[in-house]
């Protein structure tokens, strides 16, 4: 049985990959903050009749992340690495000459430094893994675009872009994408701009396709969009 873990899995788009990837037979091994809905959550994928566990935590920590591989193991393997826990660094989002630096440092902490550590945690279960393991880091159109007050959110991604180009390098026998899933209908947006109106917005579980199209076809490692992977304006 395949083994995933999921950061950020609590609501949102790591729910809605979570429940997908277990109605498709995946064993799971999930993260969130705040173990309520954490809890929810893995009972809801664990309905699909396989195994969930729930591992409440901050990825920022190293031994939480060390637990969470610890949790794999247990279940057999990793096969897939899922990074999709994301810090703001500004709630809502400001512009650069009012973003506190401290804010900055958190969201690259989550974003870049905490998904790095989870990888390196992680190598070993990932290199031994059937026809190699997977990593996805999900990525923000902010990464690769200029829009005011979300430089410093989007500084964080383009970094962890990078990380992910630099990783498929250095590890050709596995699969390494990033995914830029697009705006969606989540609380981090919500957060992020809440006086904007969201109501034209897809829900994440719109965009979760993509990701079991990329696992499904493993193209090669590189970064994608969730509209190109579904054909979205084409």
């Amino acid at each position: 049985m395949a083994v995933a873990i999921i950061t950020g899995a609590s609501k949102g788009l790591g729910r809605a990959l979570a429940e997908a990837l277990a109605k498709e037979g995946w064993d799971l091994v999930l993260d969130a903050r705040t173990a309520r809905v954490l809890e929810d959550g893995a009972r809801a994928a664990g309905a699909y009749g396989t195994r969930v566990v729930a591992v409440p935590g901050d990825v920022t920590d190293a031994a939480h992340r060390a637990e969470l591989v610890a949790a794999a193991r247990g279940l057999g393997g990793l096969d897939l690495l899922v990074s999709n826990a994301s810090a703001l660094g500004a709630e809502p989002l400001v512009r650069l000459d009012a973003l506190p630096l401290e804010g900055l440092r958190a969201a690259l902490e989550t974003n870049v430094v905490a998904a790095l550590g989870l990888v390196q945690e992680a190598l070993p279960l990932l290199r031994a893994g059937a026809g190699g393991g997977t990593v996805i880091a999900v990525s923000s159109d902010a990464a690769a675009e200029a829009y005011e007050t979300w430089g410093g959110y989007g500084a964080s991604k383009a970094a962890l872009d990078l990380l992910v180009a630099v990783l498929a390098v250095e590890e050709p026998g596995l699969r390494v994408w990033a995914v830029d899933p697009g705006d969606m209908r989540t609380d981090l947006y919500r957060a992020a701009v809440p006086v904007d109106d969201e109501s034209g917005r897809p829900s994440p579980e719109s965009v979760v396709p993509a990701f079991l199209r990329l696992l499904a076809q493993r193209p090669a490692s590189g970064r994608y969009t969730a509209s190109a992977l579904l054909g979205v304006g084409a």
